[in-house]
């Protein structure tokens, strides 16, 4: 399996600007706008697009700054009412131009022509993608519920803005009165993410200390395998034998939240330092300023001589830079995670990390191309089942599982729709979270709330590293057994009969 190319890493932060929410509405509006005037730039005119874009300057920032997540994106259509009544004007091929771009991008350039291309679905995608658009509540593009009003207010002012000046009024009472509508959307804004956005996980307060660093590692290697967007109760309807008798032979950790938001880059970031966005400093998939603020796990290895890998796609370089080894996003996805398997024993054999962590990416894909609610996504779960025993049996033919512990999660789940995630929605927040090994209490079950900024630091005390800078997440001490010694032959027995 090839590297993500340079050319990919790149493509991939570019397709993020169209990806992600919050520079997707700006940037189409701009483009919505240019096509709808055209034949004005051609006779010289764009100085009166730039002085009607002035106008709504402000309202594209409270809306870069406001998500509107899940419910509250149902109040969008009140600013745009108001406006409304007030002005008293709607252009309505300007709108309906816009929701035609709007579903020609999402429905048949990134739901078709996209996932065509780079992952190999079917040319009919369309006659499903389109109801997922509709149904998606994440923070991404497709999100129509809060993208079309968004987009409806903004061209709006901008096109009456547009109007008026051609017809020679006043800058000064035009901008006045545009902007004091803006800061009436921005206070509307204000009280309702204050007072009715309050499902986010809540944020430890204190940095790692439920336990000091073990004075010698308790184990030699631990093998991290993400699957990436794999959604508890659709984990449950799998038929996964291997992985359930792993986590029936381990701890299970049975209510493991994610972070907020719950995009893959924030997940990562946040599992593999121990803290939050807020300090790390990643916010969305789109990160403008390259790696994370705060030490990773991978920092703290090598201050011990330890070394540690991440087997992940382009956009994990975002955050964790060279410590990333990179695989190709663009290839069918029925061979990706066979691909990334074969692509981790090589790793094994090569390099021999004392911490593996591979990402498992076609159960995610699968639910942003062909939604989470079908079998096409239990499926991929299934094909993630057999080739993690194949790994982990491959593992244990080498000896190298005697002193190791096996981590098997998820980053974030998927909602309905596109498989989305980002705000929370149901089917994101719990992920399956499991561990295995000589140094993993058996058949334990905890159903005390934890989050997944204790992954970091439980990996840090399994091997004998310090915690990072600001790691936050309690060590899971609940998963470690308490005698010194560890046997080794149930391992064996296990995975023998696991074969």
């Amino acid at each position: 399996m090839k590297e993500a190319s340079r050319f990919e890493k790149v493509a991939a932060r570019c397709w993020n600007l169209l990806n992600e929410g919050k520079p997707f509405t700006p940037i189409f509006v701009a483009g919505t706008m240019a096509i709808y005037h055209a034949a004005a730039f051609t006779q010289g005119h764009a100085s009166v697009w730039l002085l009607g874009l002035a106008a709504a300057l402000p309202l594209f920032v409270v809306y870069y700054v406001y998500d509107y997540p899940l419910f509250l994106r149902n109040y969008l259509w009140i600013p745009y009412v108001v406006f409304l009544i007030i002005w008293s004007f709607a252009d309505a091929v300007l709108l309906l131009l816009a929701v035609g771009l709007y579903f020609f991008f999402t429905v048949f350039l990134w739901g078709t022509l996209y996932y065509h291309l780079r992952i190999g679905t079917s040319w009919w995608n369309f006659t499903r993608f389109w109801k997922l658009v509709l149904k998606n509540s994440d923070s991404t593009s497709g999100n129509a519920q809060e993208q079309l009003p968004k987009c409806f207010l903004l061209l709006s002012v901008w096109e009456y803005a547009w109007r008026q000046i051609e017809q020679g009024v006043s800058l000064a009472p035009l901008y006045s009165s545009f902007w004091l509508f803006a800061a009436g959307v921005w206070l509307f804004s204000w009280v309702l993410h204050r007072y009715l956005f309050d499902w986010k996980p809540a944020v430890i307060p204190t940095y790692t200390d439920n336990v000091p660093v073990p004075s010698a590692p308790v184990n030699d290697k631990v093998y991290v395998i993400v699957i990436d967007g794999m959604r508890k109760d659709r984990f449950e309807a799998a038929n996964a034998p291997f992985l359930k008798r792993l986590r029936a032979h381990g701890t299970e950790f049975a209510q493991m939240e994610t972070v907020y938001p719950a995009r893959t880059v924030v997940c990562f970031t946040s599992m593999f330092t121990g803290t939050y966005p807020f300090e790390h400093g990643i916010r969305s998939n789109m990160v403008w300023k390259l790696g994370a603020k705060v030490e990773t796990i991978f920092d703290s290895l090598r201050k011990i001589g330890k070394t540690g890998r991440l087997l992940g796609i382009a956009h994990l370089v975002d955050s964790f830079g060279a410590d990333v080894e990179t695989v190709t996003a663009v290839m069918p996805n029925d061979l990706a995670d066979r691909y990334i398997i074969e692509r981790a024993k090589r790793i094994v054999e090569g390099q021999n990390p004392d911490l593996l962590v591979v990402q498992l990416i076609a159960t995610d894909q699968t639910g942003h191309s062909r939604g989470v609610l079908y079998d096409e996504y239990i499926e991929k779960i299934e094909e993630a089942d057999a080739l993690v025993a194949e790994f982990v049996g491959w593992l244990e033919k080498r000896g190298e599982l005697e002193r190791a512990t096996l981590i098997v999660c998820a980053d974030h789940g998927q909602a309905d729709g596109i498989g989305g995630h980002g705000h929370l929605d149901e089917g994101e927040r719990y992920v399956p979270f499991f561990l295995y090994g000589s140094a993993i209490e058996p058949g334990k079950r905890v159903d005390e709330k934890k989050s997944l900024v204790s992954l970091a630091p439980t990996i840090a005390y399994l091997l004998g590293a310090p915690y990072p800078s600001h790691s936050r997440g309690p060590v899971l001490i609940e998963a470690i057994r308490k005698e010194k010694s560890h046997e080794t032959t149930s391992s064996h027995r296990f995975f023998a009969g696991a074969q």
